[in-house]
């Protein structure tokens, strides 16, 4: 891990960002000295989705640029759910392909449990896989979802050893919540579970340590839910109705920044936050499945 990028109470995840794929390049080259070919990540885009475009095109960037190699492969919105399968089934096979991730979301006739069940749990480098997800809650290695393991890197970084906190997911999805909760719970935190019908919401959260928000709900967490020097972590990016006439509305958190940053001890910003991590991390995992895949040991604890 670097040193805690701080400035104030703001954690820069755009930086430790930076600095982990500054890491991941060294290892990537070292990998593909060993093992006589570079890491590689399929990337799987279905249909035309703006946002998923720019996602796609950027990993396919960052890839290259820590020296992987990148594989797109891109389907029309109608295809068949066979024809997706089929792709799935050919990179499982691909020795050059380490890590594959189907960009979600999928149309609705295509499903997505059964597109992630059938990812080789070894190249599930999103996470997603059930398999992945038993192995995190048993504390096996495995695969963890990348926008949570981003989110504990941010916060040992800047907070050191975890054990014996008080944390506050809210949330509980399978991407973000659930897979949180037991990270935390893996660095000896106590930690609880939040959601749409928890009672007292405020007053649950206002008892934590710290506070991770990815829950969906624009600048919801305000400033006098959260104890005094309590670390935040917001997941949520919200972009809010147009004013003024503007094209698009700012992007949020679900955390009121403006009344959260006057208490807490720490917080990611949105947007430079949690955001920049998601991909970097994929970009780890993609690196630790082709060490695995090539039987090369990796120090893992140092990415």
């Amino acid at each position: 891990m670097t040193a805690a990028i701080i400035d104030g109470p703001i954690i820069d995840g755009k930086a430790f960002a930076e600095a982990l794929r500054a890491r991941i390049a060294i290892e990537a080259a070292k990998f593909e000295v060993h093992a006589g070919r570079k890491a590689g990540l399929a990337v799987v885009l279905v249909g035309e989705d703006p946002a998923s475009q720019v996602y796609v095109r950027s990993k396919g960037k960052q890839t290259v640029a820590c020296g992987m190699n990148s594989f797109e492969h891109r389907l029309p919105a109608d295809c068949a759910e066979g024809a997706l399968l089929d792709i799935v089934e050919r990179l499982n096979a691909d020795p050059a392909v380490d890590g594959i991730l189907v960009q979600l979301p999928l149309p609705d006739h295509i499903d997505e449990q059964q597109v992630i069940a059938a990812i080789n749990p070894d190249k599930d480098v999103d996470g997603f896989h059930v398999v992945n997800s038993g192995r995190l809650s048993v504390g096996l290695p495995g695969f963890v979802p990348c926008t949570p393991l981003g989110c504990l890197m941010l916060l040992k970084d800047r907070l050191g050893s975890l054990s014996g906190l008080d944390a506050v997911v809210i949330g509980r999805s399978n991407i973000v919540g659930k897979p949180m909760a037991a990270l935390l719970l893996a660095e000896s935190c106590t930690v609880t579970v939040t959601h749409s019908r928890t009672k007292d919401l405020a007053d649950v959260v206002r008892r934590a340590d710290i506070v991770v928000a990815a829950v969906g709900r624009a600048e919801m967490v305000k400033g006098d839910w959260i104890k005094p020097g309590a670390c935040v972590i917001d997941v949520g990016i919200n972009r809010l109705p147009p004013a003024d006439g503007a094209d698009k509305g700012r992007l949020v958190g679900d955390v009121d920044y403006a009344s959260v940053a006057q208490v807490a001890g720490a917080i990611t910003p949105v947007p430079g936050g949690v955001g920049p991590m998601t991909i970097a991390v994929l970009l780890r995992n993609t690196l630790v499945a082709a060490h695995r895949n090539a039987g090369i040991e990796l120090d893992e604890a140092a990415l």
